[in-house]
């Protein structure tokens, strides 16, 4: 049997902030200099110029983590349409907890972090949902739940009901402050009493919740028109530029960071837009600017963008954007990593885990 402990970060339901959640803790275990290894059994976003089956999410947090290439583990099966038609046809009868136990039960170091699937029920075509992979590598769970309501109780107390005594902490996160509070007294002391421990509750962050310019120009398939230097702006929140400029300008000024979505046609709300708090231009329509806006842009340092979409269609696309981020700036990584060193309880997990940091931690 190998000496690694074993760590499943798991949720209840997809974007809950698992990734986040690994970068956060990963950072306070190398502290303790504990020997850890990551990998991500059912992968979704894998680098097509990659042949390693590394998932692009797992890369990036290695690329944080620096860690050795023999505490990097490969994923066994990118989960998309094409891999589940080719399980119903009977074209990949592979067995993948097999696989699993060959790659991930050899494992060296302390602990074993894998990042489970978005759900309890993902991956239970291949043998690979967040339960049956934990009793494959005898790993424990931590579950991280997103803050939406009083409701994700119910959830929370179902899933504890199918995971038995692999659950071993829950962490809460996105947190609004005025729900503090209640979460901090009420729901803690609930799910204690029920015996689910309460590692950390994170509140709401702004910043988590932004999308950088290059990741709508990737979701859009947008032209770049300028500023390609400037792709790296964070934007918190979405304006629609359909109303006549007086209104417009109102709206704008009471938003912040804004990427505004409007006609090609509509020069005067893009010049209202330039002067706002605007962190890139998305026009419709396949219109291009008129020569002044593209330099005011130019001199603002305000990318823009233009779509072969209409605006209901982009506005979805940049909504859906917000509802996944990707942790892939580094200013996020400082973020979640703050967050989880004041809110989560590193101590309570490490002991859960029958682990001692070969460094104390504060």
């Amino acid at each position: 049997m190998p000496n690694a402990k074993y760590l499943l970060i798991g949720s209840i339901e997809a974007y809950s902030g698992k990734s986040a959640t690994v970068l956060g803790l990963s950072a306070q275990l190398k502290d303790s200099k504990l020997d850890i290894a990551y990998g991500k059994p059912l992968g979704n976003w894998v680098n097509d110029s990659d042949e390693s089956l590394i998932d692009a999410d797992v890369q990036f947090v290695n690329q944080i983590l620096q860690l050795p290439e023999n505490r990097l583990l490969p994923s066994l099966l990118t989960l998309n349409e094409a891999t589940i038609q080719k399980r119903l046809r009977g074209e990949d009868s592979n067995d993948y907890q097999n696989s699993a136990a060959t790659q991930y039960l050899q494992s060296k170091g302390d602990l074993v972090l894998l990042e489970g699937p978005g759900t309890l029920e993902e991956g239970s075509l291949f043998g690979l949902s967040l339960l049956e992979v934990a009793e494959v590598v005898d790993a424990k769970v931590l579950l991280v739940v997103r803050y939406k309501s009083i409701f994700f109780v119910e959830a929370l107390l179902s899933a504890q009901q199918r995971l038995g005594d692999r659950l071993i902490g829950v962490l809460i996160n996105d947190i609004a402050p005025e729900q503090m509070q209640t979460v901090n007294t009420e729901v803690r002391s609930f799910l204690e009493q029920q015996g689910v421990p309460v590692l950390g509750t994170l509140p709401k962050n702004n910043l988590l919740r932004c999308v950088s310019v290059a990741e709508l120009v990737q979701q859009l398939g947008a032209e770049v028109l300028c500023r390609p230097d400037r792709l790296d702006l964070m934007v918190e929140s979405l304006a629609i530029g359909a109303m006549n400029v007086n209104a417009a300008l109102k709206y704008f000024r009471r938003r912040q960071n804004m990427a505004v979505v409007t006609g090609g046609d509509r020069v005067e709300i893009q010049l209202a837009a330039l002067e706002s708090s605007t962190q890139c231009l998305i026009l419709t329509g396949q219109l291009p600017p008129p020569q002044f806006i593209l330099s005011k842009a130019e001199e603002l340092e305000i990318p823009i963008l233009s779509v072969d979409l209409d605006t209901l269609s982009t506005v979805e696309i940049i909504d859906r954007t917000f509802g996944q981020v990707r942790l892939h700036e580094p200013i996020k990584v400082q973020c979640i990593r703050e967050l989880m060193r004041k809110h989560f309880d590193i101590h309570r997990l490490l002991s859960q885990l029958e682990l001692k940091p070969a460094v104390a931690l504060p």
